[in-house]
């Protein structure tokens, strides 16, 4: 293990944490490598965490992380270069958490340039199940030019240990599934990124699961990109998980053939949470945009209302957690450009 401190290091880097100067360990297949697994070297840092880079190439494994302040990177030219792939399924681990690749209760967690994939329904031999991708349950965690792959429950962004609010943050990233492939509860915001439908008979992209109207959560997609394969049907923005549900679209380019309601109900003709639930969109454009034809009790918002979705408003003016380049909003593509695209040969 190698760790050094100095003076000039704590003032460096876009993060207030150990990861920012502790000596990076590498991962990578080849033979001089500090390690070759990725949780071996996660287990190598120290209590405060620090980086871990990881060289391009296929890595089968679960990985854990519990120690803050940890901070894994692809070394590749592009996140498709680096993944991290394993293929459990919530049917035979006993439980949805349980089947994560990756899993980050972890406070000030960050992930850059690569993949995290779970293969378990590309298997056809596999019974259909939940399927997670990425668990992140931490506090100020940044996600940034990930891939994250998967079918039924890619992605889990909920609260930390003893149900306390975590805050992440989401910036071009690339998240495929079909049914409530982003769900949870934590209070999550998404910039820049391409949420893609993959074929099945019913896609839902959120699911997200507030369940008392005095918690401090919901996901804001701001600037983002939605599409879908094809071969996908009954696509729709969300479905309320809990009561108090609430998910905020900000000039969405919808490139899917969502339902005209947009959201529907968590089980049809037996629950009634659309009704309490909190379902907006502020100037979605595209070929799944239809503000007149929405769900009734959602929201088409004013110039004002959408302002109270601001990045600064919905974290309360703390950001300083953030990296450098996103403490302050700045003009965002709306077509999504720069955000990673899911490979042709996969």
């Amino acid at each position: 293990m190698r760790i050094f401190v100095s003076s000039a290091a704590l003032l460096a880097g876009c993060f207030c944490i150990a990861a920012a100067y502790a000596h990076p360990l590498l991962v990578s297949h080849a033979g001089n490598a500090d390690y070759h697994s990725v949780q071996q070297a996660i287990d190598a840092l120290p209590a405060e965490g620090g980086n871990v880079r990881i060289a391009p190439g296929i890595y089968r494994e679960k990985v854990k992380i519990t120690k803050s302040g940890v901070h894994l990177a692809g070394t590749g030219n592009k996140p498709e270069d680096t993944v991290i792939v394993y293929g459990d399924g919530a049917v035979n681990v006993g439980g949805t958490a349980r089947s994560a690749t990756l899993d980050a209760p972890s406070d000030d967690f960050r992930l850059e340039n690569l993949t995290i994939q779970n293969d378990y329904a590309l298997n056809p031999a596999n019974p259909p199940s939940q399927a997670v991708a990425l668990s992140v349950t931490g506090d100020r965690d940044v996600i940034t030019r990930v891939r994250l792959l998967g079918a039924q429950d890619t992605l889990f962004a909920g609260k930390g240990p003893n149900g306390r609010m975590s805050r992440q943050y989401f910036s071009n990233c690339y998240i495929e599934g079909h049914v409530d492939f982003i769900f949870g509860n934590a209070k999550v915001w998404f910039r820049q990124c391409e949420l893609h439908g993959i074929a099945n008979q019913a896609v839902i992209y959120t699911t997200q699961s507030k369940a008392t109207l005095d918690e401090d959560s919901g996901y804001v997609f701001d600037h983002c990109r939605l599409s879908a394969d094809p071969a996908a049907r009954y696509i729709a923005l969300g479905r309320p998980w809990r009561s108090y549900a609430t998910v905020v679209f900000l000039s969405t380019k919808i490139d899917a053939r969502v339902i005209a309601e947009g959201w529907r109900e968590w089980a049809p003709g037996e629950t009634n949470k659309l009704s309490t639930s909190y379902y907006a969109e502020y100037r979605s454009f595209g070929i799944g945009a239809n503000p007149s034809g929405r769900e009734p009790h959602s929201h088409q918002l004013k110039d004002g209302e959408a302002a109270r979705w601001s990045l600064r408003v919905f974290f309360a003016g703390v950001t300083d957690w953030l990296p450098t380049n996103h403490q302050v909003r700045t003009k965002s593509n709306v077509h999504g450009e720069g955000v990673p695209r899911r490979s042709s040969d996969e």
